[in-house]
């Protein structure tokens, strides 16, 4: 099919083949064993992933470099065709990640440009071919520029050159934030809302210098700020008003010693809350000066909820889970102080709805290792009437935030599963006698938990779900074959295996697909290889 006559308008007839919409819509029936057990109504049968996305309603004034920055803070764009006449538009990625961590961000946070909204979703086609094409120099000049001004010392597809826990050379994972015309509070948990959709943050830490709000906010990753500096710099936060400036810090880690309204360790849940004392170590003070926050100018505002929104910058934050649908300011944040535990009031909930699963060959079990990947997994229900879906309550929301922005979207064991926030705020175990054919589990108490260790080393090293796995506590006499010939008798597509250097406890291990990769750890995570020694399984973001 000839791009130009995909679609013929803006809006996609019901039997359009080749572009897809994501979102879907629930009724909410009664049911007999539990929560969250709803009727999905799908408004067009989602396409598979594809690097290839169809843009609609793109504004006739566009240019094609402003196309092209919708998709470079998530990877590389290798190709553009500009319908100006259709108010349409398809870009391809580098990769299917890159485009999946796209469309799932785009889905909560509908992008503007030209300060109207467009709609993004996958297209069929599997690559776009434009060379016989008229018109295509302005939009490969496009590409190249845009490409070339962004890409740095950072490999856009979203691999690091530097082998796993290394910093890319000339980047920091440390962001220095300023906050200009601030005509409202902003808080660190607006803060973290906003930044978290790039990846994991780890701490941030508010302070006022200059009569400026400002912040440092450390990423577990450079690439995170990256593509955080990328797309967050010059929006604002609210319309009009309180401007992000964002540019790289000169350190490469945050020291935090509270977790109060001032600063927050993400991995450090045990520290105090140290009210009164100052946030930032001598060394940070003296060059960012003396911690704080500003309060509101206007003190009597505490019931104005003004709507999140980058629409004049170019993104828009309305439909993000949680606090950044409407902000309600809390008249604690008046008084220069928040929720200390936890996120603001209007907080999204730590219960994920996880739906399109194959009833077939999922079990509670499979779900406690993908999803504890990005957090300590509670308890897992699927539910009894609609196997298809499932309810995995988190420690936290914020590790609740984690799982759903890296898996929905993933492909597993052969659907495209959908992962959202539940209304619910636990799981409940079946009463005493009630059937539930072992659907409902407890893993409160689970021994394979990542995260319950305090400050532990693997929050810095949560990735997207990616081809390539990392392994880890390997026994000394173990070889490569055998690692190798574990993975290619349970069925997977070994395309290349290095042990690190360094340590040949841990290894890299690069199968067919990221579909592959996402069965393979939910398989093989704490098998059991002998000398008491049980296989740790993690995403990479490295590529042997």
């Amino acid at each position: 099919m000839d791009f130009k006559t995909e679609w013929a308008s803006g809006e996609p007839p019901v039997s359009a083949s080749s572009c897809c919409f994501t979102t879907m819509s629930s009724s909410t029936p009664s049911t007999a064993n539990g929560t969250d057990d709803k009727k999905y109504k799908g408004e067009r049968s989602p396409c598979d992933p594809s690097r290839v996305l169809h843009i609609r309603r793109v504004p006739i004034e566009v240019s094609e470099a402003e196309v092209v920055s919708l998709g470079v803070p998530f990877g590389k764009v290798t190709n553009l065709l500009l319908l100006k006449g259709k108010n349409q538009a398809f870009i391809e990625m580098a990769s299917e990640e890159a485009a999946i961590t796209m469309v799932n961000y785009y889905t909560t946070a509908t992008p503007h440009v030209r300060n109207q909204p467009v709609y993004i979703q996958y297209s069929n086609h599997r690559e776009l071919k434009t060379d016989n094409l008229p018109n295509q120099g302005r939009a490969q000049a496009a590409l190249q520029a845009v490409n070339a001004m962004h890409s740095g010392n950072m490999t856009l597809s979203g691999t690091a050159t530097a082998s796993d826990g290394g910093m890319m050379p000339g980047q920091s994972p440390v962001l220095r934030l300023i906050v200009e015309n601030l005509y409202y509070p902003v808080s660190l948990e607006v803060l973290h809302q906003i930044f978290s959709k790039f990846g994991t943050v780890l701490k941030i830490i508010t302070f006022t210098k200059n009569n400026q709000f400002q912040a440092l906010l450390q990423y577990a990753d450079p690439m995170n700020a990256h593509h955080a500096k990328v797309a967050l710099d010059g929006q604002n936060i609210y319309n009009g008003c309180c401007t992000l400036r964002v540019e790289f810090s000169k350190l490469t880690s945050l020291n935090v010693k509270y977790n109060n309204d001032k600063s927050r360790d993400f991995t450090r849940l045990d520290l105090p809350s140290g009210d009164g004392q100052p946030t930032l170590d001598p060394t940070m003070q003296s060059a960012f000066g003396a911690p704080g926050i500003i309060s509101s100018p206007y003190p009597g505002a505490a019931g104005f909820a003004p709507a999140i929104g980058f629409h004049q910058a170019g993104l828009s934050m309305q439909t993000m889970p949680g606090a950044l649908g409407h902000l309600t300011i809390p008249s604690s944040a008046m008084t220069g102080r928040m929720t200390i535990h936890g996120m603001a009031p209007t907080a999204i909930h730590s219960v994920l709805l996880v739906s399109n699963l194959n009833p077939e060959s999922i079990s509670p079990h499979g779900l406690f290792i993908l999803f504890g990947v990005y957090g300590d997994v509670h308890r897992v229900k699927i539910l009894f009437n609609k196997k298809e879906n499932a309810l995995i309550q988190m420690a936290d929301a914020t590790q609740a935030q984690l799982a759903m922005s890296h898996l929905n979207g993933q492909r597993l064991h052969g659907k495209v599963i959908r992962v959202t926030i539940s209304k619910h705020q636990t799981v409940q175990l079946p009463r005493e006698g009630q059937e539930d054919q072992g659907l409902t589990k407890d893993f409160s108490g689970s021994p394979l938990h990542r995260f319950k260790k305090p400050g532990s080393k693997n929050f810095q090293n949560i990735f997207p779900p990616s081809a390539t796995l990392h392994l880890s506590n390997i026994p000394p006499s173990t070889t490569d074959d055998f690692l190798k010939d574990l993975f290619a008798s349970s069925g997977y597509t070994v395309k290349a295996f290095k042990f690190f250097q360094k340590d040949r406890k841990m290894a890299l291990i690069q199968l067919g697909s990221v579909e592959e990769a996402i069965q393979a750890l939910i398989d093989l995570h704490n098998h059991d290889l002998g000398e008491n020694h049980h296989l740790r399984v993690s995403f990479s973001k490295s590529t042997i």
